[in-house]
Parts: structure tokens; sequence; C-alpha cells
């Protein structure tokens, strides 16, 4: 069991106002050509539009629930969608690809070290030699941690989240719950400077770090959006 099976119908609702990272990830999945790798797909809020702009795309996803609401976004798209159940450290695929996706945070769901390494090594074995690894993650700051830290707040309509930081961990516990289901998942996050130091260590070069999805060089902000690829490519 995936901690979004039980929220599988209330995700996309939780998160329908986050739309700006769906753009550039399509701009990017069609400037490499395909196929396109998604690792933790989700309920396909990427993949469905990277395959409407006709381009090939597997996403992984470990919750049949999410994979679920996927396939019927990509029925109702009229989207070709290869959607597999299985984990991003060992993903259920052959062969190797121009580009592989981990978008909305969810390596932060890597919570060890161990993950981190077995996630990005995953990658690289089904990454073709001149292709790309793109991901975004978040470091908070003080200030959203004063702000949400031991509160529920109503995100949506009716769709209320609780945060739970613990700074010294460097993990989140995040609740979240709607009318008929509820959920609680973890999350672990690294400074820019760790991710530096362990994407270096682990053969990736990175070509941009940005700021957020305009492509805005990162200065020092809570979100990074990471653009690599495999040393001596």
């Amino acid at each position: 069991m995936s901690a979004y099976d039980n929220i599988a119908r209330l995700y996309d609702p939780w998160s329908r106002s986050v739309v700006e990272d769906i753009a550039f990830y399509v701009e990017e999945a069609t400037r490499s050509g395909g196929p396109v790798l998604e690792l933790g797909v989700g309920t396909g809020r990427i993949a469905v539009p990277v395959a409407a702009s006709g381009i090939d795309v597997v996403g992984i996803d470990l919750s049949a629930g999410m994979l679920e609401v996927a396939r019927e976004r990509a029925e109702l798209a009229a989207v070709p969608v290869d959607l597999r159940q299985g984990d991003m450290r060992d993903p259920p695929v052959d062969g190797v690809f121009q580009l592989v996706l981990i978008p909305f945070r969810s390596l932060l769901h890597m919570e060890t070290d161990a993950d981190r390494r077995a996630a990005l090594r995953a990658a690289a074995r089904h990454l073709a030699p001149e292709g790309r690894l793109i991901f975004d993650v978040f470091a908070p700051g003080a200030d959203d941690i004063a702000d949400t830290h031991g509160r529920w707040l109503e995100r949506e309509p009716g769709i209320w989240e609780r945060a739970e930081w613990d700074e010294e961990t460097r993990t989140l516990i995040l609740r979240v719950r709607g009318a008929e289901s509820e959920s609680e998942m973890s999350l672990a996050w690294l400074s820019v400077a760790e991710w530096k130091e362990l994407l270096r260590d682990e053969g990736w070069v990175v070509d941009a770090v940005y700021g957020w999805f305009d492509r805005a060089p990162w200065r020092g902000g809570e979100d990074s959006v990471w653009v690599c690829r495999r040393a001596g490519v």
C-alpha cells in the first residue's frame, strides 16, 4: 500500500492550483524528442500533457490508486500513456529514454541517502547517453515552517493539510484529509549544496539549477529545478 492510495481521488482537487510546472516539463519532453520516463507519475498531471504533445511516455508509480486515476485521465484525453506500478528505485522498464523526469518533488519521498542514490542510479540505467534527468525539489524556509507547523490549513475547499516539520532531521510529516479520506506521508529534504554533492558523487553533471519553472537561476529560494546529464557525455 502507498500512502497515496487513500487520497488518490482527492489528489487532483488538492493539487488543482499547481500548474506552473506543466508547460516546463512538456517543453523539455518535446525538446528531447522522447521517449520519456516519468518516475512518480501520480495521476498523470505531467505525463498526459506530455503524451498529448506527441511524445511517447512511460509512467511509474508505487500507488495503484493514483495509476487508476492516471489511466482515466489519459483515456479522457484520448492519448496513450504506458502506466506501470513500481518503485522509482527499481522501475519495471527496459531500454533507455531520452529524458527521465521526477516532477512535483517526488524525490523527497526518498528519505535516506541509500534511497536517493538508488533512484538516481535507476535513472542513470535507463537514460540514453545523450539524455537528461530533470527533477524538482524544495527545502523549506523558516517562514514557511513557522506559518504551517502543526496547523490544519484548508488548501482547497474541503481539503485540509497539516505539516509537522522536524528541522533537526529535516523531515516532514504531511497529513491530508478530505470529507471521506485521509492519509499521512513523509518526506525528507536536502540543501542545494547537498544535492550538488550527491549528484556529483553519483556521476551526474548539473547543467542548470533553476529557482522556478520560468528558468530563472536559483538564487537561494525554497524551490530548485535540476537539469542533469551523465558525466563524460
